[in-house]
């Protein structure tokens, strides 16, 4: 294990470090090609027709653009990149997509043929000590625009935190409400992770090699993308109430999900048909994640 991995506490002078990242910005450009949302499609078991230019994106499936394309030797142990850049160079060694906060505009969605540009920004840096050592939580804020301007509005929080220690308290799970009407169980297997990783371009070790996860991170398995849960409780809403326009959609993860279980979705409908409160559990009924989406 490297002396990286050790790190539980974050000197003052690294913390105002990391600190001076806020304001820091970036711009990049892409295209919005049919292949991805084809794949992703097939991941997720669709069985949509076939994307063509003009198809509109559904919500999330951003996420398959604007991918990180560091050279191999700029990637570190985690099999993400080295620390720094965009992002500051937090030396936590476990870090982790811990919620966001998205709207999309409806007289302007993306669509498939479309070039778009994503203008980010770091919003905070927030330091918190926890009961295992220090925590860090970076606040992301994207914003995507095509040729007829402002599309979607995103803010991703980041957590970085200490590795994992024999004797570590656990935190106290949440049991999830029981009796959804919409309800979908999902068997995350070796290929089903795997895909996701190579359509997001994620080479974070956690999600595919066992070995590191087990030994080095210390967890019980390979862990499910909290991406790919958010994805999958908004495909739940797809599946329910199709044709429908997610105007918003926040999220929060709130307990890890690993490859040893199936685990449900969960989603229930308000009266008025304006908002899906929907909710991951894993097999022992504890709360994983949870989120909103309201429609137009």
């Amino acid at each position: 294990m490297s002396t990286n991995t050790d790190v539980r506490t974050l000197a003052p002078s690294t913390l105002a470090h990391l600190q001076s990242w806020v304001g820091k910005s970036e711009t990049l450009t892409d295209d919005i090609t049919a292949a991805p949302v084809r794949a992703l499609s097939a991941t997720l078991d669709r069985d949509d027709p076939a994307p063509v230019p003009g198809t509109a994106l559904p919500a999330l499936w951003h996420w398959l653009y604007f991918l990180p394309q560091h050279r191999q030797s700029e990637i570190g142990p985690d099999g993400h990149a080295k620390r720094g850049g965009f992002l500051p160079p937090v030396p936590l060694p476990r870090r982790m997509w811990a919620g966001g906060r998205l709207q999309w505009l409806q007289d302007n969605p993306v669509l498939v043929g479309d070039a778009v540009r994503r203008v980010s920004r770091i919003g905070s840096v927030t330091h918190k000590a926890g009961r295992t050592g220090d925590l860090l939580f970076v606040l992301v804020q994207h914003e995507i625009h095509n040729a007829k301007g402002l599309a979607l509005t995103e803010e991703h929080d980041i957590v970085y935190r200490a590795a994992a220690q024999p004797g570590d308290p656990v935190p106290q799970p949440v049991a999830a409400e029981k009796g959804a009407a919409w309800q979908r169980e999902i068997v995350p297997d070796d290929v089903l992770l795997f895909r996701y990783s190579a359509l997001t371009f994620n080479g974070h070790r956690i999600h595919y090699d066992r070995r590191y996860v087990t030994e080095v991170e210390g967890y019980p398995g390979l862990m499910v993308h909290g991406p790919l849960i958010a994805t999958l409780l908004v495909d739940l809403v797809r599946r329910h109430a199709p044709g429908a326009f997610i105007k918003r959609f926040n999220f929060k993860a709130l307990r890890p999900t690993f490859d040893l279980h199936p685990f449900r979705l969960n989603g229930q409908l308000s009266e008025d048909g304006k908002t899906v409160r929907l909710w991951a559990e894993d097999h022992e009924g504890w709360l994983t994640m949870q989120a909103t989406a309201d429609l137009a």
